[in-house]
């Protein structure tokens, strides 16, 4: 029997960058591990800032062949050339996003905890949906998307599921045979070295 294939990377940019700086850590992370996607999730709200930003990060995820989604901003992907939309509101943007859009562009739905709000977004036309937060934080209203969210879904339906949020060795450990992806960010960003927190935290799927 063969072996159940390893989640895949998807990463996701730090709610703010330096773009002096940023850009550089990027293209290390992506040239020493095997990534996905990338998501850029600016807590900017300047139309300036998150374009410069969005052509920094470009320029280094196309010349690899990484797609790259955009947080939210619906109105800012094809003029910025990028690749697709994270939507963060489960089901309620998607139609009206996949015909903006098209059918070649990716387009993801955040869906919290609820399986749900999950499998509404799925029907409306997501690529793939995401679950999270999966560990433990102080923040927001304290539920998780646990594993057996992602063991039913695994089961249940085809369409691509990512976990994300607060992820540790253990969860990652967890939840590898029962995720398409994990969606890391915090966890790598704040190191000295990212590619090397990454690693460690790959790791665990072994």
């Amino acid at each position: 029997m063969a072996e159940p294939e390893q989640p895949q990377l998807y990463l996701i940019t730090p709610p703010e960058i330096e773009l002096s700086r940023f850009p550089d850590q990027l293209a290390a992370v992506l040239d020493a591990h095997d990534i996905a996607c990338v998501r850029l999730s600016l807590a900017s709200q300047d139309e300036d800032r998150i374009a410069r930003a969005a052509d920094a990060c470009r320029e280094v995820t196309h010349a690899r062949d990484v797609a790259l989604v955009i947080d939210s901003h619906l109105m800012l992907v094809e003029r910025l050339g990028l690749d697709g939309v994270h939507l963060t509101d489960g089901a309620r943007s998607l139609r009206a996003a996949r015909k903006e859009l098209g059918p070649d562009a990716i387009v993801g739905s955040f869906c919290g905890t609820s399986k749900h709000e999950g499998m509404n977004a799925g029907e409306s036309g997501a690529d793939y949906i995401s679950f999270g937060p999966v560990g433990v934080s102080a923040l927001g209203d304290g539920a998780t998307a646990d594993s057996a969210l992602f063991d039913w879904w695994s089961q249940m339906i085809e369409l691509p599921v990512v976990a994300e949020g607060h992820l540790d060795a253990d969860l990652i450990r967890n939840l590898a045979p029962v995720t398409d992806f994990f969606g890391i960010g915090a966890e790598i960003w704040s190191a000295d070295d990212p590619g090397s927190a990454l690693k460690v935290l790959l790791s665990a799927m072994e």
